[in-house]
């Protein structure tokens, strides 16, 4: 049976994925949108790396059509004034692959580039490159095997991207040699299971979600219950294990005895009593809080190009704010909030209104600060003008989760302390539930879609009354999670 480049990565990840993919791809179904948004981002960085490239071909052709793409490779390949091929397709041993960017050198030598949307090698590129490498060669061509990755130091003038700064081509001829044999071992091992009536009996592990989440991972990794071991937070594979050894599956069944860190001793005293725990540094904690207080929240667009000027790759655009806002202890809300309504450089706005709005007093609450504190950052490194005021909200943050991770826990947390986890446990009466947006990421494409020039008005609309609706339940999640703090000791 034949195999892709793209399903001989699959198969480096999981044999099993490799397996469903090929043999069972119904159960794959569509992917979503935040997968067809990674995608589209990738497109857009090979568009970008071919212009490196000046009179490259492009070999055009749809998945039923890979004989004309093999036929006009080599006719590319042939003409000796094309300097590059553009998706070079070649097959050998009946495995396919398709080249990102092939650039002709001297001497009947070619420059083998796999370009990649990330900021560094990582290790399973190798293996991308190295299968590509080794079809060329068996097909008795001299190949140079390089990665083509975004220069995290590159800014962007605004202008035009400077795309000799803008990428990094990094020979890996001696890293793929040394995987070479492994490369054909696992091409052996792939062949076996593909002609196997039955897909490979392999366990979940870290390798469902490494290097990304495989797209049959619910097909393998049933919902646990909110007691199952794995909840307990910070526990050790080691401690997992001996717990399985023992046939223990519920935080509820541990022996007393069983070596457990403070805090996994108040998750195991959680789950027996099903009540929450508060421990009594809530009260120390909470009096740091300096009036007014301040509930921040930001929503930030990260992307592989840059947009604005002095931006770099992955640098976060920050188009949303919103703040509730309490100015004595037990005095009422108010709330604050900033939208970008259009896809211009949104940072100057955006600073300018929060400076204006959050004053020079009073504590910043922002839960897991280290997000806001890092856009803050950017934003006086981008924007001298308001560095002043920037840094001024910057030392006043105060992050709760710290206090939470530290004096509170709930059966519900599951192990986790995200907010999500958090506030259904703690107030269940707030819930993201229904919301057209419901977490950061969908934030994010739902504001590329609202500022897209074919969005219709309505659609804009739904989309901001949307996004309003998801930032302003953020802050006032905070706010009642305070509440529920303050409340555990009667502040």
């Amino acid at each position: 049976m034949g195999l892709s480049k793209s399903k001989f990565m699959a198969g480096w990840q999981c044999l099993k994925r490799l397996y469903l993919e090929v043999q069972q791809p119904e159960l794959l179904g569509e992917p979503d949108e935040q997968t067809r948004a990674v995608f589209e981002q990738g497109h857009e960085v090979g568009r970008q790396a071919r212009k490196k490239f000046p009179g490259g071909v492009l070999i055009e052709a749809g998945p039923e059509e890979m004989g004309k793409a093999l036929k006009r490779t080599n006719l590319a390949a042939a003409d000796e004034q094309c300097p590059a091929i553009f998706e070079a397709t070649f097959t050998h041993d009946n495995v396919l692959a398709r080249v990102d960017i092939l650039e002709r050198l001297p001497g009947s030598t070619w420059r083998l580039i796999e370009v990649k949307s990330s900021t560094a090698v990582k290790d399973y590129h190798l293996y991308d490159v190295a299968i590509q490498r080794l079809i060329l060669e068996n097909l008795g061509m001299k190949v140079v095997p390089c990665l083509m990755y975004l220069n995290r130091e590159y800014v962007y003038d605004g202008i035009e991207y400077d795309l000799e700064k803008l990428f990094i081509i990094q020979d890996v001829t001696e890293e793929t040699a040394a995987i070479g044999e492994r490369v054909k071992d696992l091409l052996c091992e792939e062949q076996k299971v593909l002609s196997r009536a039955e897909p490979p009996a392999i366990a979940p592990g870290d390798h469902c979600t490494r290097p990304y989440e495989c797209v049959f991972y619910d097909l393998c990794n049933k919902p646990l219950p909110s007691d199952h071991i794995s909840y307990l937070p910070g526990i050790s594979a080691k401690k997992r294990e001996e717990l399985a050894r023992r046939g223990i599956e519920s935080i509820k069944e541990i022996p007393n005895d069983f070596p457990l860190t403070d805090r996994q001793r108040h998750a195991w005293e959680c789950a027996r009593t099903g009540k929450a725990w508060f421990g009594e540094r809530i009260k120390d904690d909470l009096r740091d809080l300096q009036y007014p207080l301040y509930y921040m929240d930001f929503e930030t667009l990260g992307v592989a190009l840059p947009r604005h000027a002095g931006m770099s790759p992955y640098d976060q655009i920050p188009f949303q704010w919103s703040l509730h806002v309490q100015r004595i202890p037990g005095g009422g809300l108010e709330h604050y909030e900033f939208l970008a309504d259009d896809a211009n450089d949104p940072r100057r706005d955006f600073a300018e209104s929060l400076c204006r709005v959050i004053g020079m007093k009073g504590s910043v609450l922002a839960y897991n600060k280290g997000f806001e504190s890092g856009r803050l950052r950017e934003l006086a490194e981008w924007l001298p003008q308001y560095k002043e005021g920037i840094e001024n909200i910057q030392g006043r943050l105060w992050d709760p989760l710290p206090v939470v991770r530290a004096n509170v826990y709930h059966p519900e947390f599951r192990g986790s302390y995200s907010l999500k986890w958090v506030l259904p446990a703690l107030v269940p009466e707030m819930t993201y539930e229904g919301m057209e947006v419901g977490e950061g990421s969908e934030a994010g494409l739902a504001w590329e879609k609202m500022v897209r020039t074919d969005a219709g008005s309505e659609e804009r609309k739904r989309l901001r009354e949307a996004l309003l609706a998801y930032c302003k339940q953020d802050t006032l999640a905070m706010v009642r999670l305070v509440e529920v703090l303050q409340a555990a000791h009667g502040l």
